[in-house]
């Protein structure tokens, strides 16, 4: 969602590396930069104004004139004035202290109000809680159905007493569920309530009375992340009718300009507690201000890449992998372990997705937008095909046997020569990394694994050699040396600039950089 604004701040950045000192024309270009990427990104005029304002007053400070690399110091500072702009600290979810914690959710029709309510409710039983969904929304044709099929992929329970589709009054509802909920002992009582067509009073005053009714601890507007510089105006809307006291980002993972993230929090005064960046009910988490400004400025979010790794993959298995492939040089890792470890990056979610959150992958965000996450399907179907033998010992997957598999997974055989040759590769690397011998094929270095970087032999220095006093012999002597050159000269086709079958660790440096190491 934040790529425009990302490349356009990532250049601007640039602009600055090399300076030793900014002036105030570079504060001021870079700050009219920022100023024209924000506005492109849809974010309101407001928190823009705000933003710039703000960074062009501590850019001229001491905190930059001080500094011994500027062009750093900026990026600092607009990384603190995103965090601050987004909110500041993480928000959290306030519970009840006695009785069910009750959760409102209010927002604009077809924000995915009912769809983000299947989410809240599995992220909450995933938190230990015990959570009761209510069917309020009882004017959208199939609401009520629609959650009841959340209700179910969550495993969460629902309280439903209305068909909807115009039937009922929410009010009751909402009311009756409180009781249901005590008696039933959820801990946890999310409301869905009906979305309104832009401003409509009616409905607004709906929503008032089932707030009214129940007392919600916490009252979530839910904004659509994609409509951009509108979301402001709607949040204004909601917070003088229902007075929300949390925001909850959904359609995070669009293809729009951000704009609402990064308007909603500084116009309303409330902060952004969740996201929802996917269609599966896994995508959903608690908003981080600083992980996403970190994304903002290409950073990448190395701590919710970890915290969803810690969720999927477990101690034991991750000691029992690192078991096998440091003993008997990783012979005993085979494909079935190699599926196993694919199907648990898998779980994790897009590949895409978990590539975007390391540092530094912005630069390559064309190739990553191009990987296909059916490719681990295709590789798991390979090595399904095989049987068990053949998994624990791929040398055994001969010409007939790989024609076999290839006919049973439905791909060409090429696709399963492949596989067995890169897998054969990636094991010999993990195995040496895991043996704590580093990647094969680098030379080792201080504090790191991989095999002692061969000294270059100290070469004595040459002597003048005595001329023969017979013809014929001083004629085969300029012969050898002319040989002798001729094979040390650098052959065409060679790696690195050096001759044919040499390789880097046969080049000599010289003398003058041996001394300097």
């Amino acid at each position: 969602m934040f790529d425009t604004l990302s490349d356009r701040l990532a250049a601007t950045f640039k602009n600055l590396r090399g300076k030793g000192r900014l002036s105030e024309a570079d504060i001021d270009a870079t700050a009219r930069e920022i100023r024209i990427a924000l506005l492109e990104a849809d974010v309101a005029l407001p928190a823009v104004r705000a933003f710039i304002s703000r960074i062009k007053e501590r850019a001229a400070g001491a905190e930059v004139s001080a500094a011994l690399n500027p062009a750093q110091q900026v990026i600092k500072i607009v990384n603190e004035e995103l965090i601050s702009i987004l909110g500041g600290e993480t928000r959290r979810l306030r519970y009840a202290k006695t009785g069910p914690t009750v959760i409102m959710l209010a927002g604009l029709q077809g924000a995915g109000k009912t769809t983000l309510a299947g989410k809240l409710a599995k992220w909450l039983k995933d938190q230990k809680h015990t959570p009761l969904l209510v069917a309020c929304d009882l004017q959208r044709p199939n609401a009520v159905t629609q959650l009841g099929v959340m209700a179910e992929r969550a495993g969460v329970a629902i309280y439903a007493p209305e068909p909807g589709n115009g039937v009922g009054d929410p009010v009751k509802v909402a009311r009756d569920s409180i009781d249901y909920a005590k008696n039933k002992q959820y801990d946890v009582v999310i409301v869905d309530t009906a979305g309104r067509l832009g401003i409509d009073a009616e409905m607004m005053q709906q929503a008032a009375d089932i707030r009214a009714a129940i007392n919600p601890d916490e009252v979530l507007f839910v904004v659509d992340a994609m409509i951009g510089q509108d979301a402001v105006t709607t949040a204004q809307a909601f917070l003088e009718g229902v007075d929300f006291t949390g925001v909850v980002l959904s359609k995070l993972d669009g293809d729009a300009r951000g704009g609402a993230a990064l308007s909603v929090a500084h116009v309303t005064g409330r902060q952004i507690m969740f996201a929802s960046n996917g269609e599966k009910l896994e995508d959903f988490d608690a908003f981080h201000p600083d992980r996403m400004a970190s994304r903002i400025l290409g950073m990448g979010d190395v701590l919710s890449l970890i915290e969803q790794a810690e969720k999927t993959f477990s101690q034991e298995e991750a000691a029992k992998v690192h078991a096998k492939l440091a003993s008997k040089g990783g012979k005993e890792f085979g494909l079935g372990d190699f599926l196993a470890q694919l199907e648990q990056v898998s779980k994790m979610g897009s590949i895409t997705k978990l590539l975007g959150m390391l540092p530094g992958m912005a630069q390559m965000r064309d190739q990553i937008n191009n990987i296909d996450d059916k490719d681990v399907a295709r590789v798991g179907a390979i090595i399904k095909s095989m049987t068990q033998a053949e998994r624990d010992d791929p040398k055994l997957i001969n010409g007939s046997r790989r024609a076999r598999i290839a006919k049973g997974s439905g791909v060409h055989v090429s696709e399963v020569s492949s596989l067995v040759e890169r897998f054969f590769e990636a094991r010999k690397m993990m195995s040496a990394m895991a043996g704590g011998k580093g990647i094969p094929g680098m030379p080792g270095m201080p504090g790191m694994g991989g095999g002692a970087s061969r000294k270059p032999k100290q070469q004595k220095a040459a002597k003048g050699r005595r001329q023969s006093g017979n013809p014929l012999k001083r004629q085969q002597d300029a012969q050898q040396a002319a040989q002798k050159k001729t094979d040390g000269a650098v052959q065409p086709g060679g790696a690195f600039g050096l001759g044919a079958g040499q390789g880097p660790s046969d080049f000599e440096l010289p003398k003058e950089f041996k001394d300097l190491l």
